[in-house]
């Protein structure tokens, strides 16, 4: 039985190869996008501008589902809005939601909660997956991406903006996680499995926001 998934996307590396595994699955039809953005459009996650994630969608060939979120954004209104959104995809067929998520379990937690009464179930595809053989597998597998926010008390300001690659997994300090699961850094993914084309992205400076530095993108 073939299952019909939207995947949670913020535009990362993690997403994009959860999403080539789920397009993999012969049991799975992935359906779409869901992103959700600032005022302004922005994805909230890593104020990546909403007009490359919609390059990337293009690029993957799916449509693209937004959900605009204030800032700040409480948990119980990020929940409203999201369930509203879920609801239309729901009477669209949809019955999961993919999450490139690793290893973190409070925020499976909050995922799995977030989609009770819904309809729809969770789905993890990169899930307990070692981060260390997972990042040298993704840019075996193609994986290109650049590191579009920073938290720069607990990596050096100066990633932001560079891509992520071998020789960036090289320097990162000890006990960073490779992937950035624990909120070090985020990237954003520009060619890999499932891309028709690369998606250009232009860095053209960092700017500091919300105590995080990000990549200014064109």
């Amino acid at each position: 039985m073939t299952v019909r998934a939207w995947m949670s996307w913020s535009g990362g590396k993690d997403g994009a190869f959860a999403l080539a595994a789920a397009r993999a699955d012969p049991g799975v039809e992935v359906a779409g996008l869901h992103t959700t953005v600032r005022p302004g459009g922005e994805v909230a996650a890593s104020y990546v501008p909403l007009g490359l994630v919609r390059a990337q969608a293009a690029a993957l060939g799916l449509p693209l589902e937004t959900v605009e979120l204030p800032v700040p954004c409480p948990d119980d209104v990020y929940t409203e809005r999201t369930r509203t959104s879920w609801a239309r995809l729901r009477a669209g067929g949809a019955t999961q939601v993919l999450y490139g998520d690793l290893f973190l379990a409070d925020i499976r937690a909050f995922r799995e909660r977030a989609l009770e009464g819904t309809g729809l179930s969770a789905r993890f595809p990169l899930w307990d997956r070692p981060t260390a053989p997972l990042a040298r597998e993704m840019l075996a597998a193609g994986v290109r991406a650049v590191v579009v926010c920073v938290d720069p008390a607990r990596v050096p300001p100066a990633l932001a903006g560079r891509a992520w690659d071998t020789q960036l997994l090289a320097e990162l300090p000890a006990g960073v996680d490779p992937c950035g699961e624990n909120g070090e850094f985020h990237t954003l993914v520009t060619d890999g499995p499932g891309f028709a084309r690369p998606v250009p992205a232009a860095v053209r400076g960092t700017a500091e926001r919300d105590g995080f530095v990000t990549a200014l993108l064109c």
